[in-house]
């Protein structure tokens, strides 16, 4: 065993490679539907640590995991998170912070009904919610407080209240979300229908032809109509007479006409019915006049631009009918803003099809190569605004650190998309293989420095009142937060569940969420609710040293 474990110690790099190997096979195990996913290698990385109090990964590696993560969360989530606050996101937020700060009360009443010091108290308050950030601000707090004058321990109680409540801060999350979930029976895929106007989700959808027959609609253009009766579909073809051409929006609508009627077989059938009849012909089919073809967006020129403004009907005599995004389907849409990685599905005149295919790029190749040049301003960029501090009445300062500052910069250049020719967005598949990449190494690294100081303080005495402590947040903080989001809020229990995620300032909970929800409506809840929780914990925490009494 000595061996091996000078072996981990001398070689880290071997120990990261060791710790996500296994800890991705052990997250692929599943017990009915449940399963870690790549949260496991952050309990693989604390049984490592545990052997020696001198494994560890180098700092600067964990911390390039997590800028890698937020930042890559930040650029998917851009768009949905400002459209959120449109809606109810200052209401969600408020909520967050209404959450934080009942964690925080009882903290204070286990302090004094248990006899924590203060430094502990806001250690477990940090711990239990798993934000290190927070921890880092406490002890600048307290070595510029009077409460230095107690003498050189008072620096480390904060570490050894973070570091005994830190393991539940992970798990109680991760254990209320799997209970509620069947408690409520939740329906991930029903629950993300709410949103599927505000976030891009996974939808079915199919083609149908319709005979129009309605007198309601004849002599109707497609535009006042859908705009009238709130049709939320994409119409492919139309059929009049012998004639098949696109259907554009300007088309007037004459009784006998076929139109194809592409959606959310809920909201096809609808339409077909206000339109007429569903017809026996299949317009789709029929490939003598128009074709149709899928191509990759990779011309960077047309990235962050709506589908309206590229006139493909004028210039091209095209209309786009869906956009396939990762593994999500989307109706095309005239609102609908283009990504790098973006797969349009066009319906064209057959001499067309190579020219659409140009102008959009179709480029697989292009699209693998990241452009590291606007990946790496970004991410300077937002370590730079990490590094202000911000200044509130009472003297407490706090940073948004190496997690705030990439995340809010992301979520900005997101939202922005493009800025003259830079081009700030990457593609679906490059983003996914970064997030997983920064993930998994700031979940080993995390796990590996947190086991040892587990292990030896849970052999101390006290260690269990402060494990007690901490454990009553973790499990009760998320399930507050499920519970008023859910019951009273009526937010998506896929979204809830990024929140809870972000109020415990935790990946692997957020892996753990990801791999249930099979979403990325985790992310938007993350990215909505971060900001907010990492600025109220860091707050919070600094209180509660400052009020609490100091007991010696």
């Amino acid at each position: 065993m000595n061996v091996f474990v000078e072996w981990l110690v001398e070689h880290p790099l071997l120990l990261l490679f060791l710790v996500s190997t296994i800890g991705y096979y052990l997250g692929e195990i599943r017990v009915g539907n449940t399963g870690l996913g790549v949260a496991a290698v952050l309990f693989v990385g604390l049984a490592f640590g545990a052997l020696d109090a001198r494994i560890s990964l180098p700092p600067e590696l964990v911390s390039l995991g997590l800028v890698l993560f937020v930042y890559s969360i930040g650029l998917a989530s851009g768009p949905g998170f400002f459209a959120s606050f449109s809606r109810s996101g200052l209401r969600d937020n408020m909520m967050v912070a209404a959450v934080l700060l009942i964690a925080a009360a009882i903290v204070a009443v286990e302090a004094v009904a248990l006899g924590l010091k203060s430094t502990i108290a806001a250690g477990i308050y940090t711990g239990a919610l798993t934000n290190t950030p927070a921890l880092a601000q406490v002890l600048n707090f307290v070595t510029h407080s009077a409460l230095r004058d107690a003498g050189p321990a008072v620096a480390t109680e904060p570490v050894v209240g973070y570091s005994v409540a830190y393991p539940l801060g992970v798990i109680g999350p991760i254990l209320a979300i799997l209970l509620m979930q069947r408690v409520w029976r939740i329906d991930y895929k029903k629950d993300a229908e709410q949103v599927r106007d505000m976030f891009p989700i996974e939808q079915e959808i199919y083609n149908r032809t319709a005979r129009v027959a309605n007198p309601a609609v004849i002599g109707a253009s497609l535009r006042a109509l859908s705009r009238q009766r709130g049709w939320r579909v994409v119409f492919g073809r139309v059929k009049h007479g012998d004639k098949v051409e696109l259907a554009i929006d300007d088309l007037i609508l004459h009784e006998g006409d076929l139109i194809s009627v592409i959606g959310a077989p809920e909201d096809v059938d609808r339409v077909v019915h206000e339109l007429g009849e569903l017809a026996s012909e299949q317009l789709d089919v029929d490939r003598s006049a128009y074709d149709f073809r899928r191509v990759f967006v990779s011309n960077p020129d047309l990235v962050g631009r709506k589908l309206a403004d590229l006139d493909l009907p004028h210039r091209f005599g095209a209309i786009v009918t869906r956009v396939r995004r990762g593994d999500i389907e989307l109706l095309a849409h005239g609102d609908l803003v283009l990504e790098l990685g973006d797969r349009v599905r066009f319906v064209a005149p057959r001499d067309q099809m190579r020219a659409i295919s140009q102008y959009f790029g179709d480029s697989y190749k292009k699209l693998s190569e990241i452009n590291l040049g606007t990946l790496g301003l970004g991410l300077a960029l937002g370590l730079l605004v990490g590094m202000i501090p911000i200044s509130l009445p009472g003297g407490l300062q706090f940073k948004l650190g190496e997690a705030g500052g990439p995340l809010l910069v992301a979520l900005v250049l997101s939202a922005l998309r493009r800025t003259g020719p830079v081009v700030w967005s990457m593609p679906y598949s490059a983003n996914l293989t970064i997030r997983q990449l920064g993930l998994t190494v700031l979940l080993a690294g995390i796990g590996i420095r947190s086991g040892y100081t587990f292990l030896s303080t849970m052999t101390q005495t006290g260690g269990f009142t402060i494990l007690l402590a901490g454990a009553v947040v973790s499990i009760v903080t998320p399930l507050l937060a499920l519970w008023i989001g859910y019951r009273w809020l009526k937010l998506p229990f896929g979204v809830l569940t990024g929140v809870v995620s972000a109020v415990h300032t935790q990946p692997a909970v957020q892996a753990a969420a990801l791999a249930q929800a099979r979403n990325d409506l985790p992310n938007h809840g993350y990215a909505l609710a971060f900001p907010m929780a990492t600025i109220t914990k860091i707050l919070l925490a600094q209180v509660l040293v400052a009020l609490l009494p100091y007991m010696t």
